[in-house]
C-alpha cells in the first residue's frame, strides 16, 4: 500500500471509498455531512435521524454517489479513544472495503484528531490495524472470494500539512510492526511438515541477511546458528534430550541486533522453539496433539520482533535465543524417569516428557546468561493450564522484578495484547523438588500448572538477572477471532508489545 497524504479538500474526492470517523453524540454530524455538499442533502440528513446515527462504537452510515462510497464510522466518546480504538476501526475498514472491492481509501485523520491530540498514536495504530486486519493464511486454500486479502493500491490521509512528516513516521513505524507479526503468524500457521527446526534457522539467517550493515536503517543484525555437535560441546544435554527421539535434527539459533552508537542496556529475547509437540513417550491424545504445530509460539514471536527491530530502531542490544527441536516418540527418545544436566550442570528429573518445552528453555536461558545479559524476557506455549484459567484473550505474566514487569504490561495493555501477572509466589517455589535430581520438570502436586511451570524457568535465573516469563498458550493460536484485526489462527502475539517496550528503554 502506498501513502498519499493529501492536505487540499478537494483531493478528497481521489478515494473510492472515504472513510470519516465520527465521535459519539458529536453535534456536528448534521454540518460534517453539509461539508460533502450532496444535492440530496435533505434525503441524507433524514436517513441519518432515521437510522439514529449518532457516533456511538461501531455504528456506520453509509453514503453512495457516482464519484465515491463514504462510509461515516462511529468511534465513540473523545475522552475514551485510545490506540486500541484505533487500530479496531481500522479493522472495520479493511472488512468494508472487501465488501466494496476498492483498492483506493482515503481516511480522514484530522476528525480521528478530536479525540486525540496525538498524531503519532494515531498514525501508528492505524497502520497497523489496517495492515493486521488484511492477513490471511491463504497459501494451501483455494480464493475465498468471501475472505479475499484487499488489494489496496493507495490509502489517501486528509491532515493537515504541518501533521505530514510526524504522521508519516508513525505510520512507517506502525508498518513495520505490523509485517513482524504478520511473520509470526505467518510461522505459527505453517504446518509441521513445513515448519521444522531447519527451517526456522533459514528464517533467521534470511533476516539477518535482509539487515546487513550495508542496507541497515539504524542498527544491524547478525545470526549463529549452532548444529547438534556444537550444541553438544556447550553441554546442553537438556535440550537435546528433547530432540532425541525426532530424525529432524535440533538447531540452536542465535540472533543478535546492535544498535548505532552505544546501547543502553543488554537483553535477551528467548522463545520457546518446538516445532511439533507429540508428548514423546507420555504421548497425547490425537485432540491434544492435532494444534501442535503451534508449539513454536514463542521462537515465531522472537524471529517477529527481528523482523522489525531494525525499522523500529531501539537503542538496546537484543540477543534473540531459540533452541529448536521436535519432541517425538521413538526408541531413542527420552523416558519418564530419565535425569539430564543442562549447561550449567543442574539435574532435571524428566517425570513427563510432555512437559518439554521447559526442558528446551533451561539450555536457552543458561546460555542467554552467558552473553553476559542484564534482563532477560522468554515466551513460550508453555502450559495448558494458563489456558484453563485465562482462556485465550491473555498471556500469563511471570517476573522476578516488578520494574521490569510494570514497563512489558504497560506496552502490553497499549497494544492490546493483554496479560495478566500471576504470583511467582515463594509457597510454589518448592513443588518441583525431586528426590533425585535437583528439580523435576512437573509438581509433586495438583494445580497451578502455570506457576509450577515458572518456577523451574526461574531455577536456572542467576542472582541479578531480571526476567519476565509470558506464557502464550492461550492467545498465540486463536480458535475464534477476538477483534476485528485479529483473525482465526496464528496471532503473532507478543511482537508488538516486545518491540514497543525495546523502544521505551
Amino acid at each position: 500500500m502506498d501513502l498519499l497524504i493529501k492536505t487540499k479538500s478537494e483531493d478528497i474526492m481521489e478515494a473510492e471509498v472515504l472513510f470519516v470517523p465520527v465521535l459519539k453524540d458529536d453535534k456536528a454530524i448534521t454540518n460534517l455531512i453539509k461539508s460533502f455538499d450532496y444535492e440530496d442533502e435533505s434525503d441524507v440528513l433524514s436517513r441519518v435521524k432515521k437510522e439514529n446515527f449518532l457516533g456511538k462504537k461501531g455504528q456506520v452510515f453509509v453514503i453512495h454517489d457516482d464519484q465515491q462510497t463514504i462510509v461515516f464510522i462511529g468511534t465513540g466518546q473523545a475522552k475514551k479513544l485510545a490506540a486500541e480504538d484505533f487500530r479496531k476501526t481500522a479493522g472495520h475498514v479493511i472488512a468494508y472495503l472487501k465488501k466494496y472491492k476498492a483498492n483506493k481509501i482515503g481516511l480522514v485523520a484530522k476528525h480521528w484528531l478530536k479525540g486525540t491530540s496525538d498524531i503519532s498514536l494515531l498514525a501508528q495504530s492505524l497502520a497497523e490495524g489496517l495492515y493486521l486486519a488484511n492477513y490471511d493464511f491463504d497459501k494451501y486454500k483455494k480464493v475465498d472470494k468471501e475472505n479475499i486479502k484487499v488489494d489496496i493500491k493507495e490509502i489517501y490521509v486528509y491532515l493537515l500539512a504541518s501533521q505530514k512528516v510526524k504522521f508519516t513516521k508513525a505510520w512507517d513505524l506502525g508498518k513495520s510492526l505490523a509485517e513482524g507479526t504478520i511473520l509470526a503468524r505467518d510461522l505459527v500457521n505453517e504446518p509441521a511438515g513445513i515448519m521444522t527446526p531447519q527451517f526456522l534457522a533459514d528464517t533467521a539467517v534470511i533476516i539477518a541477511k535482509a539487515n546487513k550493515p550495508a542496507s541497515r536503517q539504524g542498527g544491524n543484525i547478525t545470526v549463529k546458528i549452532l548444529e547438534e555437535e556444537a550444541i553438544k560441546k556447550l553441554k546442553m544435554n537438556a535440550f537435546l534430550s528433547i530432540a532425541k527421539g525426532s530424525e529432524a535434527r535440533p538447531k540452536f539459533i542465535h540472533l543478535v541486533y546492535k544498535p548505532t552508537g552505544k546501547a543502553k542496556d543488554k537483553i535477551a529475547l528467548v522463545g520457546k522453539g518446538l516445532t511439533f509437540d507429540s508428548g514423546g513417550l507420555n504421548i497425547k491424545p490425537w485432540e491434544g496433539m492435532y494444534d501442535m504445530k503451534i508449539d513454536m509460539g514463542g521462537a515465531a514471536t522472537v524471529l517477529g520482533v527481528f523482523q522489525s527491530l531494525v525499522a523500529s530502531n531501539p537503542k538496546v542490544e537484543v540477543h534473540g535465543i531459540i533452541a529448536a527441536c521436535e519432541n517425538m516418540p521413538s526408541g531413542s527418545a527420552v523416558k519418564p524417569g530419565d535425569v539430564v544436566r543442562n549447561m550449567q550442570g543442574k539435574s532435571i528429573e524428566i517425570a513427563h516428557t510432555d512437559a518439554e518445552g521447559r526442558v528446551t528453555l533451561a539450555d536457552s536461558l543458561a546460555y542467554a546468561q552467558k552473553q553476559g545479559i542484564t534482563k532477560i524476557v522468554d515466551l513460550a506455549t508453555l502450559t495448558g493450564a494458563v489456558i484453563a484459567a485465562l482462556g485465550s484473550q491473555y498471556a500469563g505474566f511471570f517476573s522476578n522484578n516488578d520494574k521490569l514487569a510494570k514497563a512489558i504490561l504497560k506496552q502490553a495493555k497499549d497494544t492490546g495484547e493483554t496479560m495478566w501477572q500471576l504470583p511467582l509466589a515463594p509457597e510454589y517455589k518448592d513443588m518441583n523438588k525431586s528426590k533425585i535430581a535437583d528439580i523435576r520438570n512437573i509438581s509433586n502436586t495438583k494445580g497451578g500448572g502455570s506457576i509450577m511451570a515458572a518456577w523451574f524457568l526461574n531455577h536456572f535465573i542467576e542472582d541479578g538477572v531480571e526476567w519476565a516469563h509470558i506464557d502464550i498458550a492461550g492467545p498465540a493460536y486463536i480458535e475464534k477471532s477476538i477483534n476485528s484485526y485479529t483473525p482465526v489462527g496464528g496471532a503473532g502475539f507478543g511482537v508488538r508489545t516486545i518491540l514497543n517496550w525495546l523502544r521505551s528503554i
